[in-house]
């Protein structure tokens, strides 16, 4: 099973308001583990980069004005990420701005079933606890000591890493091919020989005894209750 793990970086909050997307992060993962092949691109905005963004992502206007256009990696972009679900934190507002995107320059939009949001699966799994990308790294534990600013790449490496504890850990059948194995092991000793039923009739020379000895017992309970 193919997905792609994806963050953007934007201009603003909004894209009616005319704000784009300024970088695109993914992290390809198979069958929930990372296969090493990313996408990341730097897109220039054919805008102004206001302060307050910029103090989020760090990327400025003049360095961004050197960049390809959204048209430009428009077709890179979509080879990379197929027909595979999208793992995107906060799908909604990533999911706006790419569609905004998408449609202004002739493609059609993503399908909204297509994404799989964390922030969902977070809240599902421990209700009102913080449910940011921050947040979910300090409680699993994840190294994001590197995310003094946000970076698309940056922030869907961690996004893996995150939405593979959120799916039950980084090896989620591990423990169920330990019992598996084991079960297989226990099975294969407990093989058990046929044998012939032994016979239960006893033989006449038997009875004989049987009487015998009774005969030497005074007063057997069996034969006091047979005289009632």
């Amino acid at each position: 099973m193919r997905e792609v793990i994806l963050d953007t970086e934007t201009t603003g909050l909004d894209p009616s308001q005319g704000h784009r997307i300024v970088e695109i992060g993914c992290v390809e993962l198979f069958n929930h583990v990372p296969t090493g092949l990313t996408y990341q691109a730097y897109i220039n905005p054919e805008r102004d980069m206001p302060t307050e963004a910029a103090m989020i992502h760090g990327l400025s206007g003049e360095f961004l004005a050197s960049k390809p256009p959204f048209a430009g990696i428009v077709e890179a972009f979509l080879e990379f990420i197929g027909e595979a679900p999208l793992v995107i934190h906060n799908a909604a507002f990533d999911m706006g701005f790419l569609n905004a995107e998408l449609t202004r320059h002739g493609f059609p939009a993503l399908p909204s079933d297509r994404a799989i949001d964390t922030v969902k699966m977070a809240r599902r799994m421990f209700p009102g606890a913080p449910a940011s990308l921050d947040a979910l790294c300090k409680r699993f534990s994840i190294d994001a000591s590197g995310r003094q600013l946000h970076g698309a790449l940056l922030d869907a490496r961690l996004l893996a890493d995150i939405y593979l504890e959120l799916c039950g850990g980084r090896q989620p059948d591990l423990a169920m091919a330990a019992a598996t194995t084991n079960e297989t092991e226990v099975i294969g000793v407990q093989k058990r020989e046929y044998r012939e039923p032994r016979p239960h009739v006893l033989s006449e020379d038997e009875l004989k005894a049987h009487e015998t000895f009774l005969e030497q017992i005074k007063n057997p309970l069996w034969t006091a209750r047979s005289d009632h």
